[in-house]
């Protein structure tokens, strides 16, 4: 049993640190410290804010326990952002999923099924089979601001309902997803995120949710990341209408190829670097408007291309079947094709 030690008050209430003696009964004032008291004012506000989110979203966030054919059972978490049960949620948590189970903070269960998800956004759409106690608002992320108060309610290592509180520490970070696409705008925040965590919700101090908890560091204290939560609802809506996220897709496979400075300027370009074509999908559509085998690819449209992440930016929304120019340095001059992207391949 751990020892506990006592600090004992032995002065005398009568002896004065200036040496002179008072009575014991003496009514001079207390002189109370407003520092001590703005501080204490500051905790309580702090409290009352956390408190507020929790009570208003906590109903609406649930643990997802998985069945699955690929290892052992796993979990996560989810928020319902429907009054009808849907839930967003990681695509890491349900992707490989045979059977879902909700569980709710009143503790009533119920089945779900996979909307959809998404790999490049790591984001996923559940719906559940009963009813739902209650849903929660979405915010804008775009409003966020560095500092500001951040509340996560998940099922981390399998504890229900736990809150932890932070502040976002950076904004517009970059990750890369698991099919290789850049993840752009990521939310980087303190606040305590652990597995199981994933899929559950950030949430500003008015209660409404401005990111998804996706990923943290392994070893790393305070670093954790979150989807904002206006990729989610492109993303969401997608999904919901068909079951599928479509971006556009040239069919070319690429690597980052400098090419100086001195050609970049004789060329008129603003990037001394470019994506060289080192292969082509025959289903794609680079190779049929004629692009070859060492072309690099400095510009779509009206958007420059130094490297391949910004190929995939340019795409990201790119319209199925809309016409693109895909300018390309080819034997030290500039090229024009126009490109149809089709539907990335699943």
């Amino acid at each position: 049993m751990p020892s506990l030690a006592f600090v004992l008050d032995h002065s005398d209430p009568s002896d004065s640190s200036d040496g002179s003696v008072r009575p014991a009964n003496d009514q001079t004032p207390t002189v109370v410290d407003d520092s001590i008291v703005d501080e204490k004012d500051a905790l309580d506000a702090y409290s009352r804010a956390v408190v507020r989110v929790v009570e208003r979203v906590g109903p609406a966030v649930v643990s997802i326990a998985r069945a699955s054919r690929r290892g052992p059972p796993g979990s996560g978490s989810g928020v319902v952002f429907a009054p009808d049960g849907y839930v967003l949620t990681n695509a890491h948590v349900v992707e490989a999923a045979v059977e879902l189970e909700l569980r709710f903070t009143d503790g009533t269960t119920s089945g779900a099924s996979v909307v959809g998800f998404d790999h490049a956004t790591d984001l996923a759409v559940v719906r559940t089979a009963g009813g739902v106690p209650s849903h929660a608002d979405f915010g804008s992320s775009s409003r966020l601001r560095v500092g500001q108060l951040v509340v996560a309610i998940g099922t981390p290592l399998g504890f229900s309902s736990t809150v932890s509180a932070g502040v976002v520490s950076a904004l517009g970070r970059t990750m890369r997803a698991r099919d290789g696409r850049p993840m752009e705008g990521i939310i980087q925040s303190d606040v305590a995120l652990n597995p199981g965590n994933s899929g559950g919700p950030l949430v500003d101090s008015t209660g409404r949710v401005v990111g998804i908890n996706t990923a943290i560091i392994l070893g790393a204290q305070g670093i954790s990341f979150s989807v904002p939560v206006d990729t989610a609802k492109w993303v969401l809506g997608e999904l919901m209408t068909s079951g599928r996220v479509r971006r556009g897709w040239l069919g070319i496979a690429g690597q980052n190829r400098p090419f100086g400075r001195e050609l970049a300027r004789r060329l008129g370009l603003r990037q001394a670097s470019g994506v060289e074509v080192s292969g082509f999908d025959e289903r794609g559509p680079a190779m049929r408007a004629g692009m070859r085998l060492g072309d690099i690819v400095v510009g779509l449209d009206d958007a420059t291309i130094a490297s391949v992440d910004d190929i995939h930016r340019a795409l990201q929304k790119w319209p199925i079947l809309a016409p693109v120019r895909v300018r390309s340095v080819r034997d030290g001059k500039l090229v024009d094709f126009e490109v149809m992207p089709a539907e990335a391949p699943g």
